[in-house]
């Protein structure tokens, strides 16, 4: 599962482009009881969502003309300028070059060669990404969907040298994602599934911890939120729903199997 020690290829960063800040904030707070705190004006507008005082993900104003409302999931890189290069050469695009971020390092906007958006991350002197993971109501896995399960797995491995292994899921092939170096299931922190017909298109999808994902939902629905997938059990990971939040950005929880810790 995720971890804060990050290396390169690690998810270390998350956040949420909404037309409506202040409502993102509200459902939030209201289904995993996150605090809103803004580091002031020169941000425009972007803060971080805490639970127990530490940063679990971020929220800021859409800036991209026609964006819809949607989480982004950052990767830490070591070198973001030829990270940008080897998503061109693997045939993405760059969508925001790489540029400096409140003096903690460089990021960068990117889509993969099947359309989904993510992002890099370079940090400065200090560490850089989320301070907590893996618990209750913080991020703990990210998934990805496009229609080539096994191009998506070359592309990324073209930047991140991420290995993968293939499971059995109902109905389905699932690969699961492990870090470049280290024991492949402790290194895990992610999986690549195909895009199913009717979805939502190519994209990553964070999932966050939670200890009850039927009452999750319910704070979901009680918010003003909806569910795209009520709660259901998947044989050896945990119970999931999908969820959509009150601009529709989606999103997943997981009450992960305890044999699965």
């Amino acid at each position: 599962m995720l971890g804060t020690d990050f290396t390169h290829g690690s998810p270390c960063w998350i956040d949420l482009g909404s037309p409506d800040t202040a409502g993102a904030a509200a459902f939030y707070g209201g289904v995993f009881g996150w605090q809103f705190v803004s580091p002031g004006p020169e941000a425009g507008g972007y803060g971080f969502f805490q639970k127990d005082g530490k940063t679990v993900a971020a929220l800021g104003p859409l800036t991209e003309e026609g964006a819809s409302s949607a989480w982004t999931v950052y990767f830490r890189t070591d070198d973001v300028q030829a990270t940008v290069k080897a998503v061109e050469q693997g045939g993405g695009t760059v969508r925001v070059a790489p540029m400096q971020v409140m003096g903690e390092g460089w990021m960068a906007q990117l889509t993969d060669q099947q359309g989904a958006h993510f992002a890099v991350l370079q940090p400065g002197t200090a560490q850089g990404g989320l301070e907590k993971a893996s618990e209750d109501d913080t991020l703990v896995w990210v998934e990805l969907h496009v229609p080539d399960p096994e191009a998506g797995i070359g592309f990324y491995h073209g930047l991140f040298g991420w290995r993968s292994q293939e499971m059995q899921a109902p109905g389905m092939t699932y690969r699961v994602l492990s870090l470049k170096h280290g024991d492949q299931k402790d290194t895990s922190f992610g999986g690549v599934a195909a895009l199913q017909e009717g979805g939502h298109g190519a994209s990553w999808v964070p999932y966050f911890a939670v200890a009850d994902a039927d009452e999750t939902v319910r704070k979901t629905e009680e918010n003003g939120g909806s569910a795209l997938m009520p709660a259901e059990d998947v044989p050896e990971v945990g119970r999931i729903a999908w969820l959509a939040d009150t601009s529709g950005a989606v999103f997943a929880v997981l009450k992960p199997n305890p044999r699965q810790g």
